[in-house]
């Protein structure tokens, strides 16, 4: 008889009528219907008659991504636990894959726990202490570690030095393949029971497996199927809302000009005490970069509320006083023609051409000949301009929502529900979202150590 997995080949050794295998051996071929199979260390299987195999773990970890993966790690680097991950998609880590353009921000470059608790619109409080235990200054030290080298950019974001998110896919993958994490693809969990002392585990293939403590990863997309999970064991759930998405905009001053920057432009929102500062990209549907993400972060609920329909102001020039510029410009460029150049090198030209057509000012028109109402107009332009926002785009590298498994169900100590024993969580299931540059990350980083350093220490 042989047991196998995806990583693993282990000849077992009969017993009676009854066969023991290692623990790093995480799925079983039965060649015999009538043979009871059991692991001497984590408990027994169903009779294979029956044609559903259950396998005991000591840990079973609801989904592959970053949150969930660094947990099964953790819990298996710091234990003899039997630890498997279930992951209903072809792949572990794709979120990670894809975030940041294909570099993954990994983290980001704030090291205090009170500030880096600062950058989550939802779960501040809840972070400081576990950010005391396990924050930035640990996930560079984990990294590095393991040979990844990160570099920190200007605006405090981490990458990998290789400036490929493949290099954490690959150090998070070899560490769980190292510590015996079992890894199984495209199985997705239906229903979780729980007798008090192990949990039942329905998984989409007809088969079941027990386990002594689940650990739900999900993710906080819109499908919430690790909520529901969670919301079947008792827990309380708040609705999932979009966290970091980008402004649909229709304008005539922003229409073509895809791929456009400004490195600083403050945002507000009409009617609202929401505000934001920081890169802004226009794109074919209206406008993103980290001043918009970061102001639909904090205005989640709010702005989901307004159905995503409002209006913004943008300042292209915070801490210039644009009339003041103007004045200037009007004596130093007077006889220049104002399309020759934007009157800052912050402001890209293409941009400044369409605010003059706005402005209803000729191309030819020079500085010396600019009238006080086009200066007006201008100066609005440069500072204030208004924009209707009908609509929102989901950042697709970042996809983050609000809402999950309320955090007054959970230790934050221990990641554990205070509701269930045994019951764990990590990641964007909870109620907990970070602003873009690498926030989001180690949330899951941080949960995912507190939870595997909680279960290896488990008595259960």
């Amino acid at each position: 008889m042989l047991f196998r997995d995806r990583f693993t080949l282990h000849r077992a050794h009969q017993d009676g009528d009854r066969f023991e295998y290692s623990r790093l051996t995480h799925g079983c071929r039965v060649e015999e219907s009538n043979t009871l199979i059991e692991s001497r260390k984590v408990g027994a299987c169903r009779d294979a008659r029956a044609n559903v195999r259950v396998m005991s773990h000591d840990l079973l970890v609801i989904g592959g991504g970053a949150a969930g993966v660094f947990s099964a790690i953790t819990c298996a680097e710091h234990s003899n636990k039997s630890v498997v991950i279930v992951e209903k998609t072809s792949q572990l880590l794709q979120k990670v894959k894809i975030s940041g353009g294909g570099r993954c921000n990994v983290t980001h470059a704030c090291f205090e726990p009170r500030p880096l608790s600062g950058h989550y619109p939802r779960g501040e409080k809840s972070l400081i202490g576990p950010f005391n235990r396990f924050g930035a200054a640990e996930t560079v030290e984990w990294f590095e570690s393991r040979g990844v080298q990160l570099k920190t950019e200007a605006d405090g974001r981490m990458f990998p030095n290789t400036d490929s998110s493949q290099t954490i896919v690959d150090a998070l993958l070899d560490a769980a393949r190292t510590a015996g994490v079992a890894i199984r693809t495209e199985q997705g969990v239906n229903k979780i029971s729980s007798n008090g002392d192990a949990f039942e585990v329905d998984v989409n293939t007809g088969k079941s497996t027990s386990a002594r403590n689940v650990l739900i990863a999900t993710g906080g997309t819109r499908s919430a199927a690790g909520a529901r999970l969670a919301a079947s064991l008792g827990h309380h759930l708040l609705p999932a809302t979009p966290s970091l998405f980008t402004f649909k905009i229709d304008d005539a001053r922003i229409d073509g000009l895809a791929g456009l920057a400004v490195p600083d432009a403050e945002v507000r929102i009409h009617e609202s005490k929401l505000a934001s500062q920081g890169p802004v990209l226009v794109t074919h549907w209206g406008m993103s970069g980290p001043g918009i993400l970061k102001i639909s972060a904090w205005g989640a609920r709010e702005l989901a509320e307004r159905n995503y329909t409002f209006d913004i102001s943008v300042n292209w020039l915070p801490g210039i006083d644009a009339v003041a510029l103007i004045s200037d410009l009007r004596t130093s460029r007077a006889k220049q023609q104002l399309a020759t150049r934007s009157p800052v090198d912050t402001l890209p030209k293409r941009l400044w051409l369409r605010m003059l057509a706005h402005a209803e000012v000729h191309e030819s028109t020079t500085w010396s000949q600019l009238g006080k109402a086009n200066a007006r107009t201008l100066a609005t332009e440069l500072t204030n301009a208004t924009f209707t926002v009908d609509g929102k785009s989901t950042n697709k590298a970042e996809f983050v929502t609000c809402g999950g498994v309320s955090r007054d169900e959970i230790n934050f100590k221990t990641m554990e529900s205070k509701l269930v024993e045994g019951l764990y969580f990590a990641g964007e299931v909870i109620d907990v979202d970070g602003i873009t540059g690498g926030f989001n990350f180690q949330n899951a980083w941080t949960n995912g150590y507190h939870a595997g350093m909680a279960i290896a220490a488990s008595t259960r």
